[in-house]
């Protein structure tokens, strides 16, 4: 089929390239003029890298990988550990697959070779979808002074959709009240013995912080995330001042301090956090939704791309098992519904979690995650999207 996919983002380029691998002619438009992506790191679980090694990536993303050895929850101003989840060998060994960390923008350049080596995908660039109209037999896009026919469009542009504004006007990202603070730090600007390599979370009182390396260690990736009553004002991303990160997190742990004083102070980005209420439907005849514009989700369990990507296989799979396109649509939509939507609810119950203001409740609840969060990591990372079950409409 001739298949255009709206936004080539992590979960669109995954899709372009699942579905040429399979035969299909692929249009990838893309609003952006370049491929840069803000954001700094993200984690992959064996969720994702199962989907990743199937497309032959596996070598070109070990170069830029960490395979953090641990997860580490700890108390953002007394530094008191709450809990630890193993990672590194072992976690390879139970799952079959590793957990990396990785910066966006390498995951996503590793991404674009694979695509450019493929004639059956073209790219076009300063491309936004505006409108579609569909009918029985066929979709037409346009993207600006483009005007495309295809077999199918799939809306992979964001939170920001147009496709599912299109679609669904009535669904719209919603603020949560939180902002984001995200960057990377060179790890020349910090004490040698800073952090092995794990990843630490510290929580407290309405904010916590995520600490990893990326890039194969050369780069510490940070996340602060910060109750801010402001936040309805605030601009989706913007260049904020440093001073501002620094009094979000005052009094914390010194380990916070000292990379807050590491990050370069005109490269401080203030996401303003939002997501999406969970939709019923993800289709439309020949058109679905696919990652953040179906089912955006707050940052709390680390896996916006991962399930995007998850999203790009069972997609491929639902085309190929089923010969009429809606109904393949739909296969994909009852596939991935259930697990996206409770990923969405379950990290924001973690982020409620992460922000409590009572240090001895939150010991208490991390002293006995040891049973759920194995129950949670499982759910997570035994998911296949290789081989997972298609689920019908009839199902």
């Amino acid at each position: 089929m001739n298949i255009v996919i709206a936004g080539a983002g992590i979960g669109g380029l995954t899709t372009a390239l699942c579905l040429a691998r399979d035969g299909h002619h692929v249009t990838l438009l893309e609003r952006k003029s370049e491929f840069l992506e803000l954001g700094a790191g993200l984690q992959c679980g064996a969720n994702a890298m199962r989907v990743l090694l199937s497309l032959g990536l596996g070598a070109a993303l070990e170069e830029y990988a960490v395979a953090p050895g641990a997860a580490v929850f700890r108390h953002g101003i007394s530094g008191a550990q709450f809990h630890s989840a193993e990672l590194g060998a072992s976690y390879a060994s139970r799952y079959g697959a590793p957990y990396y960390h990785l910066h966006r923008a390498h995951l996503q350049q590793v991404l674009v070779d694979a695509v450019r080596q493929e004639s059956s995908i073209e790219i076009h660039m300063n491309s936004r979808v505006e409108t579609f109209k569909a009918d029985v037999n066929h979709v037409r896009v346009r993207a600006g002074s483009l005007q495309l026919e295809a077999d199918c469009l799939i809306g992979a542009d964001g939170i920001r959709s147009a496709v599912r504004t299109q679609m669904n006007p009535g669904v719209a990202p919603r603020k949560t009240g939180n902002v984001a603070w995200r960057g990377v730090i060179d790890v020349s600007r910090l004490p040698s013995d800073f952090m092995p390599l794990i990843a630490t979370n510290f929580v407290g009182p309405g904010r916590h912080m995520v600490v990893y390396y990326v890039d194969a260690g050369q780069l510490l990736n940070f996340v602060g995330v910060v109750e801010n009553r402001r936040s309805d004002a605030l601009d989706w991303v913007s260049v904020a001042p440093w001073q501002e990160l620094k009094e979000d997190f005052s009094g914390w742990h010194p380990m916070v301090q000292t990379l807050i004083d590491a990050v370069d102070r005109h490269a401080c980005y203030r996401w303003t956090l939002c997501d999406l209420p969970t939709m019923s439907t993800w289709t439309q005849g020949r058109v679905a939704l696919l990652g953040d514009a179906a089912h955006a989700t707050l940052p709390f369990m680390a896996s916006g791309a991962a399930l995007a990507i998850e999203d790009a296989r069972v997609l491929q799979r639902s085309l190929a098992a089923e010969p009429n396109l809606p109904m393949a649509l739909k296969f994909y939509q009852n596939t991935r519904r259930a697990r996206a939507h409770k990923v969405q609810r379950d990290s924001a119950r973690v982020g409620r979690l992460y922000h409590l203001s009572s240090a001895w409740l939150q010991k208490q609840l991390f002293g006995g995650l040891s049973i759920a969060a194995q129950r949670q990591a499982r759910f997570l990372a035994e998911y296949d999207a290789n081989h997972t079950r298609l689920v019908s409409a009839s199902d």
